[in-house]
């Protein structure tokens, strides 16, 4: 565990692996509590008006049982376990019931339909999956289409030819005994969210969530604190969601706010933060965004318990990050990381590491460097690629049969992230944009965030994007795609407007030459505006 720090440098100093040849995620943040405090909660479902909550006992038992009756319907080590559900005591209970089978974790977001979830499981070869009634109709429309799926399991009871959950859970025969895997065997896949091409596994092994907790105690301010109690929208089968905030959070018995909701509304979401005494806060930046939209939130909604906000997934931008100062008092605890490797840049109030507009300094125990096309490290302030040095316990094992794409990824030692940054002189590292979502502009090399979080500050502005047009003369110019709030028109003199309000607070080269006002933009399920479908349209 990474202990707290007055400066970067004592974090590094103080820091040094620690990860067992045995390790198993299951056990790590169901049994270990349990074993310890059986009552300690572990989860606090919201639905509605209800409120239930549900012990690390409980998650052990259950997780178990579930296990058993999987282990006796044929599932072995190595197998992969979809899991489909929203935010839940369940999604937890798959996961550490396929992580102590020895089996892969194979996460799916509520908000796949059936083209995605076809691809996912095919791909994935899965031969169980665990869902709910919502994500049961989903599948039966292509059931005919997944040979390898041998076993579903409906947590709102039996329906057609998928098991009930309750039935499977009663019926399991007691004494399950977790398979002793080993740190580096397969627990996880996660998909890549496909923003740049056809989504990839990234299988991950157990140690996963051993490499995480150093950018995790970075990112929140070091929890665990008394009284400290977690929660993200972000759906927990993304990376961000699941590894960010929901598996790390258990492993320091911090308690975990379950809301299964899929669209995300910022007054819901004061409301909820409010009303659960949520003191760690896991948002990522479009939906930060939109929480800039509403007025006085402080003295609206009772924050005071609100400790820290951590944000990923894409740039933060100095815009958000002011705003979250001013506003809630609070420096948000930016990261960066991909699924592949995830979590090895953050900042860090306590620590004296955050810095508007950058994404923070290298997490203890991680190497990353930024490069040149030749494989040197580039010069202060030079833009170059994110790398990450192997062996590193957050990397993935490889891309699920894919082994060119796998070697692809690497550059000898150096895992290249496709990410365009820079490092400053103190070391911190500034976010441009991927490769593919830079603008070229009259010999200008052009990050889209920089630009979207300018545009985000104006008070018509909800939501918006940057691309890059053709154009014959400067090779292409920025456009706008932008979404307005309620109560404002889009029109040509708004458009103007919002122009000069980027041109005085950026530079004549950045601002939008045209924008074009939508109803929503197009994004992947975890909140990232797939930039490229606008560059399409276009």
């Amino acid at each position: 565990m990474l202990r707290p720090a007055p400066d970067h440098a004592a974090l590094v100093a103080g820091f040094a692996w620690d990860v067992p040849e045995r390790f198993n995620i299951g056990v790590d943040v169901c049994d270990r509590w349990a074993a310890r405090e059986p009552g300690r909660v572990a989860i606090q479902e919201v639905v509605g008006a209800r409120v239930s909550e549900i012990s690390f006992g409980d998650l052990r038992d259950r997780s178990d049982r579930l296990a058993a009756g999987l282990r006796i319907r044929g599932v072995v080590p190595g197998d992969r376990v979809g899991v489909l559900l929203p935010q839940s005591a369940a999604v937890v209970i798959a996961h550490a019931a396929a992580y102590k089978l020895g089996a892969i974790a194979l996460p799916l977001a509520g908000l796949f339909g059936p083209d995605a979830l076809r691809y996912r499981l095919t791909d994935a070869g899965a031969r169980v999956l665990i869902t709910d009634a919502a994500g049961l109709a989903k599948i039966d429309a292509i059931r005919a289409d997944l040979p390898a799926l041998e076993c579903v399991v409906c947590v709102d009871g039996a329906r057609g030819l998928a098991l009930g959950y309750d039935a499977l859970l009663a019926e399991a025969p007691d004494g399950f005994v977790p398979v002793d895997t080993r740190a580096d065997d397969p627990a996880l896949m996660i998909y890549t969210s496909g923003t740049t091409g056809p989504a990839k596994g990234a299988l991950h092994a157990h140690r996963v969530l051993l490499g995480h907790l150093p950018g995790f105690c970075m990112m929140h301010d070091f929890p665990p604190k008394p009284g400290d109690r977690m929660w993200t929208p972000s759906d927990w089968a993304w990376a961000g969601g699941l590894l960010n905030a929901t598996l790390p959070s258990l492993h320091f018995g911090v308690p975990v706010v379950a809301c299964p909701s899929f669209r995300f509304e910022p007054e819901a979401a004061f409301r909820l933060i409010a009303e659960r005494a949520v003191t760690l806060a896991f948002l990522p930046p479009t939906a930060l965004r939109m929480l800039r939209g509403v007025a006085d939130p402080c003295g609206r909604f009772d924050l005071a318990r609100l400790r820290n906000i951590a944000s990923a997934g894409e740039a933060l931008g100095p815009e958000t990050f002011d705003w979250a100062r001013r506003e809630l008092g609070l420096t948000i605890g930016e990261a960066y990381g991909q699924t592949e490797c995830n979590l090895v840049l953050a900042a860090c109030r306590s620590a004296g590491v955050a810095r508007a507009g950058s994404t923070g300094r290298p997490v203890p125990g991680h190497r990353v460097a930024i490069l040149r096309p030749d494989g040197t490290e580039t010069a202060d302030d030079e833009p170059g690629e994110i790398a990450i040095a192997r062996p590193d316990p957050v990397m993935f094992l490889r891309y699920w049969n894919q082994p060119e794409a796998t070697a692809k990824k690497f550059a000898g030692d150096w895992m290249l992230t496709g990410d365009t940054a820079r490092r400053d002189a103190d070391g911190y590292v500034h976010f441009v944009g991927r490769e593919d979502d830079l603008i070229t502009s009259a010999a200008y090399r052009i990050g889209p965030t920089e630009i979207e979080d300018c545009l985000g500050a104006h008070p018509a502005v909800a939501l918006a994007a940057a691309v890059g047009k053709p154009d014959p003369l400067r090779t292409e110019i920025v456009k706008a795609f932008v979404v307005l709030r309620p109560g404002y028109t889009a029109s040509d003199a708004l458009a103007a407007e919002i122009q000069a309000f980027v041109r005085t607070r950026l530079s004549a080269h950045e601002y939008p030459r045209e924008i074009a006002f939508r109803d929503s933009l197009p994004m992947t399920t975890t909140g990232k505006i797939i930039r490229r479908q606008l560059r399409d349209a276009d």
